[in-house]
């Protein structure tokens, strides 16, 4: 018997509904940079590598994710929720450790299909159609929050409201585990901010990518105590990385695509182009943060003294 499709919740609708405008979106922007050329040319650059077959989009690798994810209290029974799941290879890992719910949180309808597909058969799992910044799930309620390389892509403001959301969903001693670009602190900011400049125009879509000891700050801004970080070289394109993340017959199936697809060829050329210009300057940082019991009140000592 067909299993039935992963239910899907739209609080954007609902925030539609109560006649209030969506909150604005963590990863609104359009997967289309500009209107005019090929397709290839025109898509955000996370969403054409995924468009050619690539299902490992993160900065670090699969093999970072899996640290990160080793570096939690990932175990049967846990309530997760993913933000920004992308295309769903994360979903897999964190739905083989059995928890009691998963939900995925994306406003945007890229990547949908595919992770309704890796959803499908878990009863436990939801696709829910939010920003990450105000995804409408219930306060302290969440044992593991996993975000990957979304937060590069948001503005300071959102970055923190994001950060914040995060915070709000954990139960008391759970987890925020994050995946992100990350700029080397050692060099001039005027130097940093020309990478970023650089990067946003090749990908089509602005990277704002922190330094490691700015990413720990912003979590730690939101009220969380950092308890592991790990790092990995940026080499997303590269066809070691490629080969390891995707398989031999994933890596095959992604070069056969670049060279089927109008402008794919150019676009990923300047991309892998324009991160080994920057290797000296970018790496991928992995960080798990932990929300705090809260702290009771000191007992009065002369509390139940006689008098």
């Amino acid at each position: 018997m067909a299993s039935e499709p992963a239910p899907t919740h739209d609080h954007t609708q609902d925030q539609q509904d109560q006649g209030k405008a969506p909150a604005p979106s963590a990863a609104h922007d359009s997967a289309h940079g500009q209107r005019q050329g090929p397709e290839a040319a025109r898509l955000q650059g996370h969403w054409l590598l995924a468009k050619l077959g690539k299902r490992v989009l993160r900065p670090g690798g699969i093999e970072l994710t899996r640290q990160l994810l080793g570096a939690t209290d990932l175990r049967p029974g846990r309530r997760i929720v993913e933000l920004g799941p992308g295309v769903g290879r994360t979903a897999e890992i964190l739905l083989d450790s059995i928890p009691a719910s998963y939900r995925g949180v994306d406003p945007n309808p890229e990547g949908r299909e595919q992770v309704a597909a890796v959803l499908e058969g878990h009863p436990q799992a939801e696709y829910v159609v939010a920003d990450a910044a105000s995804t409408g799930l219930p306060t302290g309620q969440t044992d593991l929050v996993v975000g990957e390389a979304m937060l590069t892509m948001q503005s300071e403001d959102a970055k923190r409201a994001i950060a914040s959301e995060a915070a709000r969903l954990l139960a008391p001693g759970g987890q925020y585990a994050i995946h992100e670009l990350a700029l080397r602190s050692d060099r001039d900011e005027a130097e940093l901010e020309a990478a970023r400049k650089h990067l946003s125009r090749i990908i089509k879509v602005g990277a704002r990518p922190l330094t490691q000891e700015a990413w720990c700050a912003l979590l730690e801004e939101a009220g969380l105590e950092i308890v592991w970080t790990g790092t990995a070289p940026m080499r997303l394109l590269e066809p070691r990385r490629l080969i390891a993340d995707e398989g031999l017959l994933g890596a095959f199936r992604f070069f056969r695509a670049v060279r089927r697809t109008p402008g794919a060829r150019d676009r990923i050329r300047a991309m892998r182009q324009a991160f080994r210009a920057q290797g000296e300057l970018l790496t991928a940082v992995a960080i798990v943060a932990r929300k705090p019991a809260p702290t009771s009140a000191p007992e009065n000592p002369s509390d139940g003294a006689e008098h």
